[in-house]
């Protein structure tokens, strides 16, 4: 079992305070977050996040053996999608957050079906929330048809809003009404809820993005709950030296997700943009990942659609 990082003696107490909050409790939970994320995360200086890294790291032990190695790779979750899984190098990491971002008409809501059905195989409780209205029961249950299992419908939990205010109830109740056994949440056009207060001034927003995200964070470190978040995109204005920029400005325009990564916990979130060149054919992107880093345009790969879930 992983060290509890309140057995560090030497972390002041302000310190502690700022883990706990962020939802850090043990030392693997540290595990592959830099400094600079850390920092951030915690509001606390670059030098502090370095010693805080430094006293809690593990002495390096001998090569784990081939079995073990197998064992702790049985932790990332592979969808069908093998361009999905290359890039998030080799699949999901259980316990972490997949934000999935792509214009309509892309095939973010058939990756989440994807993932969807890989848990229900496992037997693991799903709660899938669409806030959009852009996948029905329905398409669920067809998309479990060819799964063995006679429960397998018993195992999601299927809920639909489209107002912040429900979107805010249900993160606040979410850490208290999770069962043991739930593995996946779904989180469908997660944007969309905020489209209902087009004037929610944006310290309020920022406030509410803070919310869910410490949410998001606490589910992930506490009950090893794995996320699927998709979002719609919007665009965004940006001068010739890459600062933002206005519309009357702007040099040039890009999409990017909607909601943009703060309520996201960096650390354990990967964001994946969906490319498409054609109905069958594109590229997925990787826009960010837990080591912190912003991989450039490089980080992608190509996909080619075989067969898709209709939703």
């Amino acid at each position: 079992m992983s060290r509890s990082l309140f057995y560090c003696s030497s972390l002041p107490p302000s310190t502690q305070v700022a883990l706990r909050r962020a939802g850090y409790e043990t030392v693997d939970d540290l595990s592959g977050v830099s400094a600079e994320t850390l920092s951030k995360e915690l509001g606390i200086n670059l030098a502090d996040s370095q010693d805080l890294i430094g006293a809690t790291q593990a002495p390096k032990g001998p090569p784990l053996s081939q079995s073990v190695a197998s064992l702790s790779r049985t932790n990332l979750i592979q969808c069908s999608y093998l361009a999905v899984n290359k890039i998030l190098g080799g699949g999901l990491a259980r316990g972490h957050i997949l934000e999935i971002s792509g214009p309509p008409g892309s095939f973010k809501e058939s990756l989440a079906l994807d993932f969807v059905r890989t848990f229900v195989r496992s037997n693991e409780r799903v709660i899938f929330v669409d806030m959009q209205g852009m996948i029905s029961p329905t398409a669920i249950s067809a998309m479990l048809a060819d799964v063995a299992s006679p429960y397998s419908q018993e195992l999601i939990r299927y809920a639909r809003f489209h107002t912040l205010p429900e979107l805010l109830i249900f993160i606040h109740n979410l850490l208290a009404e999770l069962h043991p056994t739930t593995g996946l949440l779904v989180l469908n056009s997660i944007s969309f809820p905020f489209h209902s207060h087009p004037d929610l001034p944006p310290s309020r927003r920022t406030a509410l993005l803070g919310i869910i995200r410490q949410t998001l964070l606490q589910a992930c470190v506490s009950h090893n709950l794995t996320i699927l978040v998709t979002s719609q995109m919007a665009t965004k204005m940006l001068s010739a030296d890459g600062s933002a920029a206005t519309f009357d400005t702007g040099a040039r325009a890009v999409m990017m997700p909607q909601l943009g990564p703060d309520y996201l916990p960096s650390g354990r979130s990967s964001r994946l943009v969906i490319i498409p060149h054609s109905r069958v054919a594109g590229v997925v992107r990787l826009l960010s990942s837990p080591s912190g880093q912003r991989p450039g345009d490089a980080s992608q790969e190509n996909y080619a659609l075989v067969s898709t879930i209709t939703v």
